[in-house]
C-alpha cells in the first residue's frame, strides 16, 4: 500500500477516518491525500470562501492529529458531487485505498441514490475502507465473508495485497442453506433426522469452501473457517457479534440500476448495519 485517499467532511465520523488513514500510512509507509469536497451548488463567492477555509483546516489537521503528524500528507479541496470528486482525487493520486467515515443516514436520498460511500464503491474501482470505530491500533482480528464467488475471492486477495491480513488473526465466514429442512419439518421428520441432514449439508459446504480457497490460493494454516446455516447477512452479523473483529472484509457484486435498488445486496446491508470497520472491495472491472 503506497497511496491512501482519505475523504473528510470535517465531522466526527470523518475524524475517525483520518486517524485510521494516518495509522495505516505509518504502518505501511504510505502517502495520504486528504480530500474535502465543497458543494458547488451555491453562490460562487461562498464556494471560494469555503474552499479557503477547508484548505486551512485540512492543513491544520495534518499537524494536529497525532496519527497524521509523521506521515507524508497533502491536502486537496475540490468542488462538485462528493462521490465523483472523491473518485477523481483517487485517480489523480493513483490510490491503492480510499478511507471514509461512517455514512450519514438520509433515508429518502439513500433509498433513491445511495449514500456517498456506497456510490464511491458502486461506481469506482477502488477498495474502500469505511471506518466506524476509533483508530487505536492496527487490525488484529479480521473477519472475511466468502460466498464462493469471484468477488469474494478478489476481496480477500485485495485485503491481503494491501497488507491488512498479514499480522491479523483471520476468520473466514461462509453461509449455507439447507433447503430441505423446512419440508422435513412440515413432514414431521424426527429431529435427529433433520439435524443429520443439516450436518451433511454443512459438511458439503465445508468441502466446497476448501476447494474454492485452494483454487484461488487463498488462506493459510492459521486462518479459521466458520460455516453457518442461514442467510448471508444474518450469518455475518451473528459472527460479528460473537467474535468482535476489528475489520470485516466483503466483496461487492457490481449490480446496478433498478434491480439493485429493489433487491439490495449483502454488502449494502453490512455497510448500513454493522458497527465495525468494513473493507468493501468492488469487482474487477
Amino acid at each position: 500500500m503506497k497511496t491512501i485517499v482519505a475523504a473528510t467532511d470535517f465531522s466526527t465520523r470523518s475524524q475517525r477516518a483520518l486517524r485510521r488513514a494516518g495509522l495505516l500510512a505509518r504502518q505501511f509507509g504510505a502517502e495520504v491525500t486528504l480530500v474535502h469536497v465543497v458543494d458547488d451548488d451555491q453562490p460562487e463567492a461562498l464556494v471560494e470562501v469555503e474552499r479557503r477555509e477547508a484548505d486551512r483546516y485540512l492543513n491544520e489537521q495534518m499537524t494536529s492529529l497525532a496519527e497524521l503528524r509523521d506521515s507524508r500528507c497533502r491536502a486537496v479541496v475540490t468542488t462538485g458531487e462528493a462521490f465523483d470528486s472523491i473518485l477523481q482525487a483517487a485517480r489523480n493520486a493513483s490510490a491503492d485505498l480510499i478511507v471514509m467515515g461512517m455514512h450519514r443516514k438520509q433515508l429518502l436520498r439513500d433509498t433513491i441514490v445511495g449514500t456517498t460511500i456506497e456510490r464511491v464503491i458502486r461506481t469506482g474501482p477502488y477498495p474502500v475502507l469505511m471506518v466506524n470505530k476509533d483508530a487505536a491500533h492496527s487490525y488484529g482480528h479480521v473477519l472475511a465473508a466468502v460466498d464462493m464467488s469471484k468477488a469474494s475471492a478478489h476481496a480477500i486477495q485485495t485485503a491481503a495485497a494491501l497488507g491488512l491480513l498479514g499480522d491479523a488473526a483471520v476468520s473466514l465466514i461462509h453461509a449455507f442453506l439447507a433447503p430441505g429442512r423446512g419440508m422435513m419439518f412440515v413432514a414431521n421428520a424426527p429431529e435427529d433426522q433433520i439435524e443429520k441432514y443439516v450436518a451433511s449439508e454443512r459438511l458439503q459446504a465445508r468441502e466446497e469452501l476448501l476447494a474454492f480457497l485452494a483454487a484461488h490460493e487463498i488462506g493459510s494454516q492459521g486462518w479459521r473457517h466458520r460455516i453457518e446455516e442461514g442467510g448471508a447477512f444474518e450469518v455475518i452479523s451473528k459472527a460479528v457479534k460473537e467474535t468482535t473483529p476489528d475489520l470485516v472484509v466483503i466483496g461487492t457484486h457490481g449490480r446496478s440500476g433498478i434491480v439493485k435498488m429493489l433487491i439490495g445486496s449483502v454488502a449494502e446491508e453490512v455497510l448500513r448495519s454493522i458497527d465495525v470497520d468494513i473493507l468493501a472491495v468492488p469487482p474487477i472491472r
